[in-house]
Order: C-alpha cells, then sequence, then structure tokens
C-alpha cells in the first residue's frame, strides 16, 4: 500500500473520520436542561444569591468537569451530587455548552477591598487567566460573588474541598487576603 499516493492517503484519513461518532454539545438542549439549575444560579446562569456560583461565562470543561466530580461524589454537594447522578454525557457536555454561551455576570466587590485584593492577584492569573476568565480546566473567577470565592477558598484551607494546588495557595493566605481576592475578582 502507497501511503505516499494522495489520494490514498486523503481517502484513509477520511475513512477515519466518518468511522468516529461525533459528539457536538447542544445550546438548545442545553437551555432546557438548566430550567431546574435558574433556582439556584439564576436564569442564564447569573445567581443573585452570594451563595451560589455564578455559572455564566464559566469555561465548558470546568462545568463538565465538576458535574462529573458531583455525579462520581468525588466533590461533596448535597444539593448538586443528586442533580448531577441523573445527568447524562450528553446533558453535561450540553449544559456546558450553555451556560459557557451566556454573557458573564458581573457580582461586584467591596471597592476598598477590590483594590487591596489587585495587588494580590497576580498570584491567580497563571491559571485562572490574565482577565481571571478562566483557562480550560480552571474557572472564571471574574463577575463571581466575592462571599462565594471567599467560601471555596476557606473550603480549600480547611481540606474539604480538593484542588491540587488550590489547597497549597489557600494555606498560604490568611481571611483578609481571601476577603480582598474575593471582592477583587466580583468586582471584574
Amino acid at each position: 500500500m502507497d501511503l505516499l499516493n494522495p489520494s490514498l492517503f486523503l481517502s484513509l484519513i477520511l475513512a477515519c473520520f466518518w468511522t468516529l461518532p461525533i459528539f457536538a454539545a447542544d445550546t438548545a438542549a442545553g437551555e432546557q436542561k438548566a430550567a431546574i439549575c435558574s433556582s439556584c444560579h439564576g436564569p442564564q446562569g447569573k445567581s443573585s444569591n452570594p451563595q451560589w456560583p455564578n455559572l455564566a461565562a464559566q469555561q465548558s470543561l470546568y462545568i463538565i468537569n465538576q458535574l462529573k466530580a458531583f455525579k462520581s461524589g468525588d466533590r461533596q454537594n448535597t444539593l448538586m451530587q443528586p442533580l448531577a447522578a441523573n445527568l447524562s454525557e450528553e446533558d453535561i457536555n450540553n449544559l456546558a455548552a450553555y451556560f459557557s454561551s451566556q454573557q458573564a455576570a458581573k457580582a461586584g466587590g467591596d471597592p476598598t477591598l477590590a483594590k487591596s485584593g489587585q495587588a494580590k492577584a497576580a498570584m491567580c492569573m497563571g491559571c485562572h487567566g490574565s482577565s481571571s476568565e478562566g483557562n480550560g480546566l480552571f474557572p472564571r473567577l471574574a463577575g463571581q460573588h466575592p462571599e462565594y470565592l471567599e467560601q471555596q477558598l476557606k473550603n480549600y484551607k480547611q481540606g474539604s474541598r480538593n484542588g491540587g494546588p488550590m489547597q497549597a495557595i489557600a494555606a498560604s493566605l490568611s481571611e483578609e487576603d481571601m476577603k480582598a481576592l474575593a471582592a477583587y475578582f466580583g468586582s471584574l
């Protein structure tokens, strides 16, 4: 078989692609499935309750991984685990596509604390993006509720939430640092 023959090579490549299933997320299906999410995460993933995170414009890979972690029990949450348990892989992908396609929310934050947090935020930008918009598996922090971010940092520090480098980073933060960083990211 002569793989250097351009037409034969192209035929083999096309044959491979035709035999692979194509998984494309459906944002419309995600929007329908997200109706149940809106009671906590708000319409279009823009939560008005600082206890629940904004999902609008969140990284799709991050949403996928978190929903799978809730489903498997690797991430503990008494409300999210039963909801995620009933999601198929397709549902998870569609929800991630829908929420990541929404316009970002802006939660706000105390301006004085935000200014202090801005000076400390450089350590977060390497993973969470230069504008804190998130980066693949690393979540969007910009526009997130400061109260939610602060609680997540405390959870990492206490060990009730696992996340590789986040536990070490959170361990080095004081409560004041956590409040300032959360206010800064919420203000973006």
